[in-house]
């Protein structure tokens, strides 16, 4: 990973896409058109045992990157040992092709951010995927100010993944806090399609909320679960539910 521009030599250049935003359906009216690239956008999981939400949540962002190129996984041993590690044919049927995985194991959270910033300087680079141990807490405002002005360089997706939320001031565009929702089931009654419930905690294009979405695996898009912003736990007895304005 330090010799960036051998990946550069590696992978043509697809274009600078640096500030398009790319659809998430439901939140895109609070993300003023969608996610942007050649941004840095923080994930973090509710708690421990939802990781592996927040890490199927990155890889579905990651294929709607409308570029061609590589997505670099970043992965702290460390965080190895917590979430796992990704499975090759399960990404293929998550709908990110194995064979543009590139997985970069690091010893330490400083080694793993040096590489993610390496990596966003490469052009051609679809997306760079970082996963940090625990809240995270190596990846502070500075280093977080140096993968925003990498990943504007190489205008790229940029996401930073901590294990459980961490309120630290940081230079990312947005930060959601993730966590596993049941997803609806087929039309056997059989397993169906992923789900997440997404709290945007910081968007600096407008207000911030929380959603459910759907993934929809072979069209590579999101579907609202719910179609109201903030849907808040019920006070009138089982089966109502009091739902908060959208912010």
């Amino acid at each position: 990973m330090a010799q960036s521009k051998e990946l550069s030599g590696a992978f043509l250049d697809a274009g600078n896409c640096s500030g398009h935003p790319f659809s998430l359906g439901a939140p895109d009216a609070a993300l003023k058109g969608g996610l942007g690239l050649g941004e840095l956008h923080v994930l973090a999981s509710i708690a421990p045992f939802h990781s592996g939400a927040a890490i199927g949540f990155a890889l579905a962002l990651s294929t709607l990157v409308p570029r061609g190129g590589p997505v670099i996984w970043v992965q702290q041993d460390f965080a190895a040992l917590e979430t796992g590690t990704l499975y090759g044919l399960g990404c293929d049927l998550f709908g990110l092709a194995s064979s543009r995985l590139l997985v970069v194991r690091t010893a330490t959270p400083r080694d793993t951010l040096w590489a993610m910033e390496e990596a966003l300087k490469t052009r051609g680079i679809a997306a760079v995927i970082g996963e940090l141990a625990q809240e995270g807490q190596a990846a502070d405002l500075t280093a977080t100010r140096r993968l925003s002005l990498a990943a504007q360089h190489g205008g790229g997706l940029c996401l930073l993944l901590r294990q459980r939320p961490f309120s630290q001031p940081g230079a990312a565009a947005t930060r959601w806090v993730v966590a596993a929702m049941p997803g609806s089931r087929d039309g056997f009654g059989g397993l169906g399609r992923t789900a997440w419930r997404l709290s945007l905690t910081k968007n600096r294009r407008g207000p911030c909320g929380s959603w459910v979405l759907q993934w929809d695996h072979h069209a590579k898009r999101f579907l609202s679960a719910l179609s109201v912003t903030v849907a808040a736990p019920s006070r009138h007895g089982s089966g109502d539910a009091a739902v908060a304005a959208a912010r």
